[in-house]
């Protein structure tokens, strides 16, 4: 199976929508991560409905497919990193983010998108696990009627730092929840490089049968950052021989968000490594 290789509009926020987009599809990107941002698509605004169908025409235009990605940073709350959180202890902040999400679900619907992405956030302070989880569930149970509903997978990314930090972190989720059709996995690979005892190309082969979105960049052990190719540790072909021959048919979205000074360059070279990277019988066309 032939990968699809999409790049973030996280790491394009230097760029105008339209260009970014134009972008991608001129180097033979076969799809975008759109963040919804305030730079990019404002999931606040007050024109979002026109701007999204006008979106959704321009990403058939280009022929790109799209996954919609909710990680902007300060989108709620301009002084607090993404603030509020579903674990937010006020339950009107963690109202917000519910409604932010469900809101990504609608206009996921509307762009067509393969899933949309979320993920849990860090455990407040002096918080019980217990009640984090409970907080966690309680948060996500509109997003999944949502997206029951749309017909549209939740991808629930496990981040470093957060409650919801790793592979079993996940299944524990889908436990707690009864495992609803809706709820899928946001793979981040670097993260796997990162934390998980598995090796990143094991833990896609782990993760196969929910894998509804990927995201990929090079990382290195014990270190949550975020770095180009070539500059982590990441051993690439066998991931991708992974992803190949996993069955999964979304996008593997390269994912530089704090690189977007130079994010043309990057998305130029990001694509050359992954095809060069990518075995014969998985390679992109």
């Amino acid at each position: 199976m032939s990968l699809r290789l999409g790049y973030g509009t996280n790491g394009l926020t230097d760029l105008r929508l339209d260009d970014a987009l134009a972008l991608l599809a001129d180097l033979g990107y076969d799809g975008v991560g759109l963040t919804l941002d305030h730079m990019h698509l404002d999931p606040l605004a007050s024109d979002l409905g026109p701007r999204t169908h006008r979106l959704a025409q321009r990403l058939s235009a280009l022929g790109l497919e799209v996954t919609v990605e909710t990680g902007a940073r300060y989108v709620l709350d301009p002084r607090r990193k993404h603030g509020p959180s579903l674990l937010d202890p006020d339950p009107d902040a963690r109202a917000a983010r519910t409604r932010l999400l469900v809101r990504a679900v609608q206009v996921a619907a509307d762009l067509g998108a393969h899933a949309v992405h979320c993920f849990s956030g860090i455990t407040p302070a002096g918080t019980p696990s217990i009640t984090a989880w409970q907080r966690l569930q309680d948060a996500l149970a509109p997003v999944l009627d949502a997206a029951s509903t749309a017909r549209i997978p939740l991808a629930v990314e496990p981040e470093p730092g957060h409650l919801l930090a790793c592979l079993d972190d996940f299944h524990h989720l889908r436990g707690l929840l009864g495992d609803p059709e809706p709820l899928g996995l946001t793979l981040d690979i670097g993260h796997c490089q990162c934390l998980e005892p598995a090796s990143p190309a094991d833990c896609v082969k782990q993760a196969a049968p929910w894998l509804r979105h990927v995201q990929i960049e090079d990382m290195r052990r014990g270190v949550h950052e975020h770095l180009p190719f070539g500059d982590g540790e990441i051993d690439f072909p066998p991931v991708l021989q992974a992803l190949s021959d996993s069955g999964y048919e979304g996008l593997t979205v390269v994912e530089l968000p704090r690189h977007s000074h130079a994010g043309p360059e990057l998305a130029r070279t990001s694509l050359d490594f992954l095809r060069s990277h990518t075995p014969t019988n998985g390679a992109t066309a």
